[in-house]
């Protein structure tokens, strides 16, 4: 067993030295919740991290099939693609422009670097792909997203065509509302070998609008063998998004991914008065993602996979996917530490793909160090100064015999000015008789 170690159980770490150590990464946390608190949002009381977890053990005991970690959950079918971000091996995504005609109060593109130049400048995607096939990068997955790609319907069918051109057995996807989606366009995608097309539905749209998406569904099920949409889960709207399940199981859709709702740094009175709070612990890993969305909203775990539930128990066919935000992360954290590290006292998680390591702090550390060099085991590293030693997490159980608490170190590779550079983000708490090399 490991213990996060937070404001709630700092206190409870008996070796001084090691309390005083994590107590940065608690600062850092809660530095970071107040940032958050001066925008003007508020986080949810109560942490549910723990009851999620056991919500989603049971869903898995009823027949969905839990993956990354418990960050996506899903009944009948996936796309292959979200396999695939799992890692990020092998998968492109790209946009022509960051310009849509829409207007949705959760949208996160502001968020990304360079917004504003490119809502108004566009993109050369076909020449990427030229340049992505010269690299010889292995590209097993491509994806046109925007912004709306469909504003731009001419460049956007060379993009598809560009990719089966250049990648002959590339898997593709589109994301679009469907706005300005026909049946010419449609035929187009149709010739380049289009794999799948994610449209999107906002559950506050009229009942006409809803209507329209819904035919432009259709329509696109005459063309493109996976159909599916992608939405986010608005906090207590199971009635909506369960009408929104049940019309899709009839157009007879390949699924839907049900994605965690976001606060994206933005119209913070709109979320004020929709009585939105941010989740109590928004992080597992407090981190610099790549990925944009924001922060996760307390309500919209919950919502979601009580529509796993209902896919469950009602027999949809439809494949039904529940993706957490932090399951968009891992395919950063894999891309910068998989295969890029040979160091005895580090340990690639298979769980969160973090960087591991095994800290033991103070008088504690000299013990262990004593007890390392009887049994001629000297893979560690040991401070003098900081009196640390830190030491492979597999380990751990070896020091059984020595009542120490043991640090697990979080870790992660990034590149800064052509040079590579370890960087602490966080440390728990386990002890020698309650260590499992699976928890880490």
């Amino acid at each position: 067993m490991i213990t996060e170690i937070n404001e709630a159980t700092l206190a409870s770490v008996r070796n001084p030295a090691l309390r005083s150590y994590a107590e940065q990464y608690v600062n850092i946390y809660q530095d970071f919740m107040g940032q958050v608190r001066q925008m003007g949002v508020e986080f949810a009381e109560e942490d549910d991290s723990q009851k999620i977890r056991e919500r989603i053990t049971a869903l898995g005991k009823k027949g969905a099939v839990v993956r990354n970690d418990a960050k996506s959950v899903y009944v009948n079918r996936i796309s292959p693609s979200c396999v695939a971000c799992q890692t990020a091996a092998e998968s492109q995504t790209y946009f022509i422009s960051l310009k849509c005609h829409r207007n949705c109060f959760f949208c996160f593109n502001p968020n990304q670097e360079d917004y504003e130049q490119f809502r108004e400048s566009i993109r050369d995607v076909a020449a990427e792909l030229d340049e992505l096939q010269d690299s010889g990068q292995r590209v097993q997955h491509l994806a046109l997203t925007g912004g709306e790609p469909l504003l731009y319907k001419e460049k956007t069918i060379q993009f598809f065509q560009r990719a089966r051109q250049n990648f002959p057995k590339v898997y593709t996807r589109l994301y679009t509302c469907g706005d300005h989606l026909d049946r010419e366009t449609l035929q187009a995608f149709k010739d380049t070998g289009m794999n799948e097309i994610r449209f999107s539905i906002r559950i506050e749209d009229t009942e006409t609008a809803q209507r329209h998406t819904y035919n432009q569904i259709a329509l696109a099920r005459e063309y493109i063998p996976n159909v599916m949409v992608e939405m986010p889960v608005l906090p207590g709207a199971f009635d909506e998004m369960k009408a929104v399940l049940l019309e899709l199981d009839r157009l007879g859709v390949f699924g839907i991914n049900l994605l965690e709702f976001c606060f994206p740094y933005h119209n913070v009175e709109e979320y004020r008065r929709r009585g939105y709070r941010i989740k109590a612990r928004p992080f597992r890993v407090l981190y610099n993602y790549w990925y944009a969305g924001g922060l996760p909203v307390a309500g919209s775990e919950e919502t979601s996979l009580d529509l796993i539930e209902f896919a469950l128990d009602a027999g949809l066919k439809l494949g039904v996917h529940y993706c957490s935000l932090e399951n968009k992360h891992t395919g950063q954290i894999y891309q910068q530490d998989a295969h890029r590290i040979n160091h005895n006292v580090l340990y690639f998680s298979q769980k969160d793909y973090f960087l591991k390591s095994a800290k033991v702090f103070g008088e504690d550390a000299k013990r262990a160090k004593t007890f390392f060099d009887k049994k001629g085991l000297k893979q560690y590293l040991f401070s003098d100064d900081s009196q640390i030693l830190e030491f492979h997490v597999s380990k751990v159980k070896l020091l059984n015999a020595l009542d120490v608490e043991v640090g697990i170190s979080t870790q992660v590779l990034e590149d800064r000015d052509g040079e590579t550079y370890l960087r602490e983000l966080k440390l728990d708490l386990t002890s020698p008789k309650e260590f499992r090399l699976s928890d880490v």
